[in-house]
C-alpha cells in the first residue's frame, strides 16, 4: 500500500507572515496541533508550526501571539515523505524520527505538498501491522 492511498490530502496551510494567534485559532478550529508553514505565495512549503513551538517558542518566552509572525516560531526541519512510498516506509521513517506524522510531498523533484499521513491513517486503512509496531517504538523512547 502506498502514502497516496491512505494520507490526506487537504491540508490547511498557513503563510509564513500570519500570526501566531492565527495559526492557533486554525489550530482549534481544525481540532490539530500541526500546521504546514508556506511562502506568501502558498507555493513551497517553509516548515511546519506545531501547538508545542507555539508555546515553547512563543507564550513561554513572553512574546505577544497577536504580534509574533508564525515564521519566528516554526520547525523548518520538515520530516516528510513522498506519496509514491509504500507504508512500511513511513511508518518505519516515523519510529525512527519519534513523530506520529509526516507531510507527504508530491515527488523528489518538484517537492510540493500533497498531504499530511500519521499512524493513525495508516492504521485506520488496513496496515494495523505496520502502524502499531512503529507507534509502540515511539511510546518506548519516549
Amino acid at each position: 500500500m502506498q502514502i497516496k492511498e491512505v494520507m490526506t490530502r487537504s491540508v490547511e496551510t498557513i503563510s509564513r507572515n500570519a500570526s501566531i494567534a492565527e495559526a492557533a485559532k486554525i489550530m482549534r478550529t481544525l481540532d490539530t496541533g500541526f500546521l504546514p508553514v508556506t511562502d506568501t505565495d502558498k507555493e513551497r512549503l517553509i516548515g511546519v508550526a506545531t501547538d508545542r513551538d507555539i508555546v515553547l517558542r512563543c507564550v513561554a518566552r513572553g512574546r505577544n501571539p497577536a504580534d509574533t509572525p508564525i515564521q519566528d516560531v516554526i520547525s523548518e526541519k520538515v520530516l516528510y515523505c513522498f506519496a509514491d512510498q509504500d507504508v512500511e516506509t513511513a511508518a518505519s521513517s516515523m519510529a525512527e524520527q519519534q513523530v506520529y506524522r509526516l507531510v507527504v510531498l508530491d515527488g523528489p523533484e518538484s517537492k510540493r505538498l500533497a498531504g499530511v499521513v500519521t499512524l493513525s491513517d495508516i492504521r485506520r486503512h488496513g496496515a494495523k501491522e505496520v502502524a502499531e509496531p512503529a507507534a509502540d517504538q515511539i511510546v518506548e523512547a519516549g
